[in-house]
């Protein structure tokens, strides 16, 4: 979501496989929305990247006013299949958008987020995806050994779920990156349904195996960190400068796996940073809040959640600010319906006021330090 001048906001949307790639949204009062166009209409995606139904992934789209230029950045799958973050430009918020000839990072990360600091220099903020990798080592691991499959899960109904994606897993390897996630979500659900216990069961048998199993069992483990990182962008956004830190990762139980689309915004002379956390897929999924005071941290962040699932909606996740219609600044975020929640099933976009005071992050009686 962006506040684009006077009663004006523009919404970008993920598009997945779609031809046409990052509807535009544009709306006067926030209620009603008509499209103005794609960020890349068909024929019109960067060359470097994936196209085709079932191929591509065009996801996560961001677009910020910097300077006189309007820019966006975004996920899309590189023709390699790996995941990577790149920016486009236009003078108008409509478009027309021109991609760079490469992407700004790559990788397999996601959810790129920009950020102009309090000295007006831009930042890039990004997700490196390692929870996209950790699931495919931990079927091909078990294929090898499925007799590990009792020592990782300790529910029977985990152990079925197991034994079914080792099973699968020699086609499934064979198939389209998001084919694979498809297959291999219920042993992620599995995993993390006890996540707490499944990282002490997995650092439990690397100290038992030897050999490229045990380094394999370590590679997994790694790969349940999920990191954020932030790097400063160069003066016209073309390159990245000096080195990427490190802000924040996956150490709250609530977050269990991952964290991911961060969104941070300056109050009070502070940098509060939103995130998102645990399984998009399920009700777990939620927002949490840190604060900082410069743009790389650090971050501390609170031990609870800032919005969780409800009766009404599950899964509040990858939030944004903006000044809505009454002048008060609002958290965006999408969710959804209650037991619908999946790959391209239907989100919804959600709006409450939020205020920032004295490190306090307040949301509809949600508090958060």
């Amino acid at each position: 979501m962006a506040r684009v001048g006077e009663g004006e906001w523009r919404l970008l949307v993920t598009s997945n496989d779609a031809p046409n790639a990052f509807p535009i949204l544009a709306s006067s009062d926030l209620f009603a929305w008509r499209l103005t166009g794609f960020v890349f209409p068909e024929g019109h995606a960067p060359a470097w990247a994936l196209t085709g139904p079932g191929r591509a992934d065009f996801w996560a789209p961001e677009m910020h006013r910097v300077g006189e230029e309007t820019w966006l950045c975004f996920t899309a799958r590189m023709r390699d299949r790996s995941l990577a973050i790149g920016l486009a430009r236009s003078r108008s918020p409509d478009g027309p958008f021109s991609a760079d000839e490469a992407p700004i990072v790559t990788g397999d990360v996601i959810d790129g987020h920009i950020l102009v600091d309090a000295r007006g220099a831009p930042w890039l903020v990004w997700k490196k995806d390692d929870n996209g990798v950790w699931p495919r080592k931990l079927a091909a691991l078990l294929h090898r050994e499925p007799a590990w499959v009792s020592e990782l899960f300790a529910a029977p109904e985990d152990q079925r779920t197991a034994v079914l994606a080792l099973t699968l897993w020699p086609w499934a390897e064979t198939r389209e990156p998001m084919e694979q996630f498809f297959v291999l979500q219920p042993l992620i659900e599995a995993a993390t349904a006890d996540f707490a216990g499944f990282a002490r069961r997995l650092e439990g048998l690397r100290g038992r195996a030897c050999g490229a199993r045990a380094e394999e069992i370590a590679a997994i483990s790694r790969a349940l960190r999920t990191r954020i990182y932030a790097q400063r962008l160069s003066a016209d956004g073309r390159s990245l400068e000096g080195e990427p830190a490190v802000i924040l990762e996956n150490d709250q139980p609530w977050e269990a796996h991952l964290i991911e689309g961060v969104w941070i915004t300056q109050q009070g002379g502070r940098y509060h940073l939103l995130y998102a956390g645990n399984d998009f897929s399920t009700a777990h999924y939620g927002i949490g809040a840190a604060v900082a005071e410069a743009p790389a941290g650090p971050y501390r962040k609170s031990p609870e959640m800032l919005l969780s699932s409800s009766a009404e909606w599950w899964g509040p996740g990858h939030p944004s600010v903006a000044v809505g219609s009454d002048g008060r600044h609002h958290i965006f975020l999408h969710a959804f319906r209650p037991g619908v929640a999946g790959y391209k099933a239907f989100r919804a976009l959600l709006a409450a006021p939020i205020r920032f005071e004295g490190g306090v992050v307040s949301v509809d009686g949600s508090t958060t330090r």
